[in-house]
């Protein structure tokens, strides 16, 4: 079965221009598995009786019938080429379906019921106007149609259709749709979800889709295509707002053009403007807005343009340009809504990548506040975030961003967090609110520098971060190596990882949070010592390669040697001095490295000590020679 009605580049474009004059309404569809999404959103397409002709053809290809729309064409056909998709795997992704009728035309984003993509429904539903909520009739409020409710309402779409489906197999019955939406609107209540129109429907024998039922004379409201064609859409809501354009590209083709492009995600602009670009500050005047079709006398949101400025200032990819009197916040560290994305679990303290608009910056969750029952609303405590879950939690940034709240702007307040390693986003995120400490706390100016501190040291600051299981030799070899260094001369300070565990980092147990947050003080305090002139040993199994690079990339670079301790778990339960393998094995000790938590070994280590051919002695040699050649 071809993919048919999916539409991409150049048929959008070209669907959207024969069509430009008629208003546009974007919808989702979402709701619990096999409430009949697909029936539903093939019965629209079919009963729009505006499918495209590609994908009417596509159709009677794969089906060899012919006819014309409403004739031959069989919706059983459309029907189940929308399941096939789902079977062939495109659950994974968002289908955007594209039609039209003669008053409005329409895209629908088609996101599985599944849990497991729940991800997917909220990409559906950031760019979404209205959603329309499906609720199989046998089987009422799930737990899923409480999820995507409360996404609904979290990602700011303001209008919802309860299309209760499947009413036939209810025999029409008044009673089990008023049950049902009184269950969901006292639910809808308590999440702050309006503006809900109930409908009682049929999508796969085409009830109250297009035209009212006469199986339902008790039901008073519009059909479901009355209602998408009629609903109100504040189309000017973003366009009244203040203006906004990240800069997704600076064009510089030669020496009498830089231009900045992007896409305004709110207010208007127009030559002569004052602006202000964001987080620096710098003011500036709108000079041109230039388009492939020519100049503009002004532009607005939603508009794909490129601007020139009256003045050569500092402005690059990830900077908005904004209105000079009204312009976004800036700050590093916010109040957020996490919805998390992720099989591996959200731990704070592990580095990502956090994507807003066209800026991208090294993030850290630092505080998970709570997370919510979907059910129940309630607030529940939480050190780890799991797939599907939703939470508050402050995120802190290495640099100021400029922001709005989402619910000023979705598009300046809402970001994703993505894994360093796999590139996979794992989370969608909403901004509240920049941190009031992070306003109030400022970098002191220091006048003895780094520099200044090594030189009179006679060395250069460096730290020595040894990693490898436990047993492995990594505190007798760092034992050796500053014993070698102090004789040299050199300042040194040795971290342990037992040691610190007795004093700063004593509240500490040895889950996967709480052994990413050991690290990540060690680290800090490692770049202290390193600042200081130091020359600074840490000595932590430190299992995880996200800790070990976040401790990377606080220091210089040339300044951090990563000192692998390779041992073979066979040889590293034999010296077991401390019997800890034996606990391990026994169940006495949980999340144990190598026993029940995993090791990650390094990838490109600067120092790779062999313990099957090296002994320590002959091992802490290598790395001061190392260090100091």
């Amino acid at each position: 079965m071809a993919h048919v009605s999916n539409l991409v580049g150049e048929d959008i474009e070209a669907y959207l221009k024969q069509h430009q004059h008629k208003s546009l309404l974007r919808f989702i569809t979402c709701g619990s598995v096999d409430d009949g999404k697909s029936t539903l959103i093939g019965r629209l397409l079919y009963d729009s009786r505006m499918i495209f002709e590609d994908q009417l053809a596509a159709l009677e290809a794969d089906s060899k019938i012919a006819g014309t729309r409403g004739g031959a064409l069989d919706l059983a056909l459309l029907v189940d080429g929308l399941a096939a998709e789902r079977e062939q795997g495109i659950t994974i992704d968002v289908a955007y379906r594209f039609f039209s009728t003669d008053k409005r035309k329409f895209i629908v984003a088609d996101t599985p019921g599944h849990e497991q993509y729940t991800r997917n429904m909220v990409t559906g539903a950031s760019t979404a106007d209205l959603a329309i909520i499906l609720i199989d009739a046998r089987k009422g409020v799930l737990t899923q149609t409480r999820r995507h409710s409360y996404l609904v309402q979290l990602m700011g779409i303001r209008r919802a259709v309860l299309a209760v489906n499947k009413m036939d197999l209810v025999e029409w019955s008044k009673d089990t749709f008023d049950k049902i939406v009184a269950d969901y609107t006292g639910f809808a209540d308590r999440i702050g979800l309006q503006n809900i129109v109930a409908m009682p429907l049929s999508g796969l024998t085409g009830d109250n889709i297009t035209s009212k039922s006469p199986l339902t004379p008790w039901y008073e409201g519009p059909a479901l295509m009355q209602h998408l064609e009629e609903v109100e859409i504040d189309e000017q809501r973003r366009i009244n707002g203040p203006f906004r354009m990240p800069v997704q590209w600076v064009n510089r083709p030669n020496a009498d053009f830089r231009g900045f492009a992007g896409q305004i995600v709110g207010g208007a602009v127009r030559p002569g403007d004052t602006i202000r670009i964001a987080p620096s500050g710098k003011l500036s005047t709108i000079a041109r807005i230039v388009t492939k079709d020519g100049d503009l006398r002004e532009a607005v949101a939603g508009q794909s343009v490129t601007l020139t400025l009256t003045d050569e200032i500092d402005c690059s990819r990830g900077d908005v340009i904004a209105a000079a009197t009204d312009p976004p916040e800036a700050s590093d560290q916010f109040e957020t809504t996490l919805v998390w994305m992720s099989d591996e679990p959200a731990l704070p303290g592990r580095p990502y990548w956090l994507k807003i608009g066209a800026r991208t910056v090294s993030a850290s969750i630092t505080e998970i506040k709570h997370k919510i029952n979907v059910n129940t609303l309630e607030e529940l405590a939480a050190k780890v975030l799991d797939l599907n879950e939703i939470a508050v939690a402050n995120i802190s940034v290495d640099q100021a961003i400029a922001f709005d709240t989402y619910d000023a702007n979705p598009d300046m307040g809402g970001f994703i967090l993505i894994d360093r390693t796999t590139n996979a986003t794992v989370a969608a995120g909403l901004i509240h609110f920049a941190l009031r400490r992070a306003q109030n706390v400022h970098w002191q100016s220091i006048d003895v520098t780094r520099s200044a501190r090594a030189e009179i040291k006679n060395q250069k600051p460096a730290v020595l971060w040894f990693t490898g299981l436990s047993g492995a030799g990594k505190s007798t070899i760092a034992n050796l190596v500053d014993k070698k260094l102090h004789s040299l001369g050199k300042h040194t300070v040795l971290l342990d990882g037992d040691n610190v565990r007795h004093g700063l980092n004593r509240d500490l147990g040895f889950t996967d949070a709480d052994r990413v947050e050991n690290i990540r003080r060690v680290a800090e305090v490692a770049k202290l010592m390193a600042d200081a002139g130091l020359i600074v040993l840490v000595s932590f199994i430190s299992p995880f390669r996200a800790e070990r690079d976040l401790a990377r990339r606080l220091m210089a670079d040339g300044e951090f040697f990563e000192v692998f301790v390779d041992t073979s778990l066979a040889d590293a339960e034999k010296r077991d001095v401390k019997g800890l393998y034996a606990k391990a094995r026994a169940g006495q000790l949980k999340n144990f490295t190598g026993v029940n938590s995993p090791y990650e070994r390094p990838e490109n280590p600067e120092i790779h000590i062999d313990t099957t051919k090296l002994d320590a002695e002959a091992a802490a040699a290598l790395i001061v020679t190392r260090l100091t050649g």
